[in-house]
């Protein structure tokens, strides 16, 4: 029974995030897009407007695991057991960010964003990306959603983070705004390849790229920040190289020691 409440509550969570989100933009709430929000600020680590577009392919995503999970046959899947109510409360969080984001209480979007994060890098881990193999149904309906949600995550949270300073009048530590840029384009830029390097997550780092692409396009005309995101994306993705073949022997090694694990599937 509990695990029939868990499948419901996930459905309904769902739900709400997608009819939240969808009017918020539609009615839109307090009169204000979140993009016309976006654009209030000028910081370099936003990318083109066409980049958001992502969001469709992340509901998408989450609609398929949604389904996925409230299966009669997956209600007993010991990694969706292990995400529990996390992916609910990350919908809450999400949500939550929505109307703090529409009524311009900024610096409490950065709870509502953080807390999102640490929900989505919890469930990353829990259900084992890059450390055990699964079935081709649970890799493309529930890792790959998982990965593409919080690669954007990951991006919005740095972009969050960087508004949210421009609109407190930071100072940068009396760096320039282009040099604070190239850091935050560097730093972003590392985490991504940690995440490659340890997990070899194409899905992930592709959202990186696209984010990148995204940043390169809208700042063209500054070149300390398109070359350094140009640079850094090539980086990335380069790092792919050494992080899927290290992951995949890696699962290989695994399973070889986990001969009678129930979560053995097929590649």
């Amino acid at each position: 029974m509990r695990d029939i409440i868990r499948q419901a509550v996930n459905v309904l969570a769902t739900i709400a995030l997608i009819v939240v989100n969808a009017l918020a933009n539609a009615l839109p709430l307090n009169g204000l897009t979140t993009g016309e929000i976006s654009d209030r600020f000028d910081v370099y680590f936003v990318p083109a407007g066409y980049v958001f577009s992502i969001w469709g392919l992340i509901y998408v995503g989450l609609l398929a695991f949604t389904v996925y999970q409230a299966l009669p046959a997956q209600r007993e899947n010991p990694r969706l057991r292990r995400i529990g109510y996390l992916y609910a409360l990350s919908c809450v969080a999400n949500i939550a960010w929505l109307f703090l984001w529409h009524y311009e209480v900024f610096a409490w979007t950065l709870v509502a964003m953080g807390a999102l994060l640490l929900l989505l890098i919890a469930i990353y881990l829990r259900i084992g990306i890059g450390r055990t193999r699964v079935s081709p149904a649970e890799t493309w309906l529930v890792r790959v959603p998982y990965s593409i949600y919080l690669g954007w995550i990951t991006v919005a949270t740095v972009a969050n983070v960087t508004s949210v300073l421009d609109y407190l009048n930071w100072g940068r530590w009396g760096l320039s705004e282009e040099v604070w840029g190239v850091l935050i384009l560097i730093v972003a830029g590392l985490i991504a390849s940690l995440v490659s390097l340890t997990r070899g997550d194409v899905a992930y780092v592709l959202v990186i790229l696209w984010a990148y692409a995204g940043i390169a396009v809208k700042h063209n005309n500054t070149m300390s920040i398109f070359v350094t995101a140009i640079v850094v994306a090539t980086i990335v993705a380069l790092t792919l190289v050494v992080g899927v073949p290290v992951t995949r022997t890696r699962v290989l090694a695994w399973q070889k020691e986990q001969p009678d694990e129930g979560i053995r599937h097929r590649w």
